[in-house]
């Protein structure tokens, strides 16, 4: 008999591979398109210096989902679970797709999202926070915090290869982590969540080649929206096992990034829902750090935090979690810290 392990190894590395190979194919079938009616013109706050096509994330989001899709349908797994999650993504796949032609009243975009989000928690029906906080109460909290995960994840794509250092250690780590045995097989997250991690993962992959900096072509609201859906969904299931501090771990960089540059600019009283050059990583780039420099600190830091996960679910004491917290905590400042001054050496290349 087989072991269950190898036979979801196997279903997921497929999965990775196949959707790498379908989201390239798709970029290389729809860039001449992307290039005459998507094309991103260099403004002020831009990081990049020459109009370049975006849409990119209609290949990455639709590879990742048909993947999912084919894999779900001709196994035995349940797909109740993940269609309420892709119609979702989808719908605000739809909403980029929209806003990057034209862009969309604040108001508009805010209640689509929010829509979106409120599915998605309703839907995964996942308890988070201790049972003494009445279940209604904190739906609202995961319905605002995946809100604004989804808008930080928008935020934060506008430098090249920043979602690929981002958000490839993240899927990479919900795909693949009970490979290491830190965590029994019986008490990981559902198949269909780590099906679509790796999904998403070997979709970034096959796009990662075209985002390279200079980057010739860009993900756009098309694809920051639905990814930042589809990666807060798989961080819900992740804390819904118990590993609530992993599930913070992994994308403290986003999360701290923004929600730091956010209450500076209210504090500053910015108006927040307009575009700016305003979070670490554009200050970087200001400050003399080529975007390769920039995008390798994120992805080093990503590992480092992603270990950090890996060592809560090792050790679940009290102690060892505050712990890994307070080291990721740290971690993050550092980077950012170096990011807000001027580097000493010139930087290779500037463009975006």
């Amino acid at each position: 008999m087989i072991d269950p392990r190898i036979l979801m190894f196997a279903a997921l590395f497929v999965a990775l591979i196949g959707a790498a190979f379908l989201s390239a194919i798709l970029i290389i079938v729809l860039k001449p398109l992307l290039a005459r009616y998507a094309l991103a013109r260099p403004n002020a706050r831009s990081s990049h210096k020459a109009p370049t096509p975006q849409g990119g994330g209609i290949a990455v989001v639709g590879s990742s989902l048909l993947i999912v899709g084919v894999f779900l349908l001709e196994t035995d797994f349940a797909v109740s679970s993940i269609v309420p999650i892709a119609v979702a993504a989808v719908m605000l796949a739809i909403v980029g797709v929209a806003d990057d032609i034209r862009p969309l009243p604040a108001k508009i975009r805010f209640v689509l999202q929010t829509i979106a989000v409120a599915a998605v928690v309703w839907f995964s029906d996942v308890r988070v926070l201790p049972e003494i906080i009445p279940q209604s109460v904190e739906q609202a909290i995961l319905i605002l915090g995946g809100v604004w995960f989804v808008n930080l994840v928008n935020f934060m794509d506008g430098l090249d290869w920043i979602t690929v250092a981002e958000m490839v250690p993240i899927t990479a780590f919900v795909a693949f982590v009970w490979l290491t045995d830190i965590v029994p097989l019986q008490n990981i997250i559902p198949f269909s969540a780590m099906l679509t991690a790796a999904s998403l993962c070997g979709a970034l992959l096959g796009f990662a080649p075209f985002n390279k900096p200079v980057a010739r072509l860009f993900l756009g609201d098309v694809g920051s929206l639905p990814i930042g859906l589809l990666v807060g969904w798989m961080l819900l299931q992740l804390a819904g096992t118990g590993a609530l501090v992993a599930a913070l771990l992994l994308p403290l960089y986003y999360l701290m990034d923004a929600t730091i540059t956010l209450f500076r600019r209210l504090a500053k009283r910015e108006r927040v829902w307009e575009a700016h050059r305003s979070h670490f990583y554009q200050r970087a780039t200001d400050n003399g750090f080529s975007v390769m420099s920039v995008v390798t600190h994120v992805f080093v830091l990503n590992l480092a935090l992603a270990a950090l996960a890996a060592v809560t679910l090792l050790w679940t004491s009290s102690v060892v979690q505050i712990g890994a917290l307070a080291a990721g905590l740290l971690l993050v400042g550092v980077v950012l810290r170096r990011f807000s001054h001027p580097r000493m050496t010139a930087p290779l290349e500037v463009s975006r």
